[in-house]
């Protein structure tokens, strides 16, 4: 059962790039000795999910699943959303077992759709939370269960620095500063994300598209701009048809922000509550707002402005850093925050993962004891 539960894990992370907003999930479909009937991965939101593409990849092979056992990395889904309840679709097609990794967080299916099955008679089974495959289940689609459980998105900060931690030189030139595999790397992780996020001294500065461009992907993440004053030019690279664009302001601007929604923006106003700070966007909210339009991932590639406005009010929940083996001496830093009067005050991280992206190291932190749902 561990080694079927694995390919099924191993299908969901081919739908990495293609499900958003929805999760990651694989299944395969068996005979009580373990032999494979059909199997299948969730396709783009609004196509069939796992268990529907399993279970017509076994009618297409011509072989019946009645009494079968499903192994399904999530919960099989209960409700009427963009689509049927897989649950019915499993009990219609005479499904006797399924082995799921791990319960849906969504609160239309918390546990609902589990009893469901059981209500037809089919025996379920869980693996524990703390199992090692629920563990991957749960990484694989954190941004997903983040928005369930937090109503917020995953956000993870990428950052290119020196090993002196400069992410340019002191005349802003950049480019650059990793290598190629490295940044090829990074359209990897953009590819994986809902929305991707820069501030508008980026857009200014540098008239990013924020698209992914390195790598093959099935669709491009959605792009957000942190925007207080409305300046994004109505010329700028990052509106790509087809591709949303949310633009966070706080301070009023209705002629421009017609402007910017007829170049395909939405833009949405969010002046900052606390006191003396009005004309500043309130990201908390934002963030809030953002998992309201089903981004699950948010992956930030902003400036040292915008990064440290981030880290200071505590919305980073993953750092993703690519460190060069250079020096650059004085330059521009990766965020600006602080100063700390104390080293009890500094923000204590944890390595997740260390490796070797060609000449350059990358870093996955976070926050000691994250994620804690």
């Amino acid at each position: 059962m561990p080694s079927i539960l694995s390919q099924s894990l191993a299908l969901a992370s081919q739908s990495l790039r293609l499900t958003s907003p929805n999760p990651r999930v694989g299944c395969i479909i068996t005979t009580p000795d373990g032999r494979v009937l059909g199997q299948g991965h969730t396709q783009r939101a609004g196509g069939p999910h796992a268990e529907i593409m399993a279970l017509r990849d076994a009618a297409e092979k011509g072989n019946p699943v009645q009494g079968a056992t499903a192994f399904v990395t999530l919960e099989p889904c209960s409700h009427h959303g963009r689509t049927g309840p897989c649950c019915d679709a499993l009990i219609a097609a005479g499904i006797r077992q399924v082995v799921a990794i791990h319960a849906d967080p969504n609160p239309l299916v918390a546990g609902q759709g589990f009893a469901r099955l059981r209500a037809a008679g089919i025996q379920v089974q869980v693996l524990p939370a703390d199992d090692p495959l629920a563990l991957q289940a749960h990484e694989l689609n954190i941004g997903f269960f983040s928005r369930m459980i937090r109503k917020k998105p995953w956000v993870r900060l990428k950052m290119a620095a020196s090993l002196d931690g400069q992410t340019a030189l002191q005349n802003g030139a950049s480019q650059w500063i990793t290598s190629q595999a490295a940044r090829t790397d990074g359209h990897a992780w953009r590819a994986r994300a809902c929305a991707v996020l820069t501030g508008i001294g980026t857009v200014l500065a540098d008239n990013p598209k924020l698209d992914v461009r390195l790598v093959d992907t099935p669709r491009q993440p959605h792009v957000v701009v942190v925007d207080s004053r409305l300046e994004t030019p109505l010329d700028a690279a990052l509106f790509i048809a087809g591709r949303a664009c949310f633009i966070y302001a706080a301070v009023p601007n209705d002629a421009k922000k017609a402007a910017l929604e007829a170049c395909g923006a939405t833009v949405i106003y969010l002046p900052g509550q606390v006191p003396n700070t009005p004309d500043k966007v309130d990201l908390s909210a934002m963030l809030l707002d953002l998992a309201q339009r089903e981004i699950n991932e948010l992956h930030v590639e902003a400036g040292h402005k915008l990064n440290g406005s981030l880290i200071r009010e505590g919305l980073v929940d993953e750092f993703l850093v690519y460190l060069a083996p250079k020096l650059l001496g004085l330059g521009q830093g990766m965020a600006h925050f602080g100063p700390l009067s104390s080293l009890d005050d500094v923000i204590q991280l944890e390595f997740h993962n260390i490796e070797r992206i060609g000449a350059d190291l990358r870093l996955l932190a976070r926050t000691e004891g994250h994620p804690n749902f």
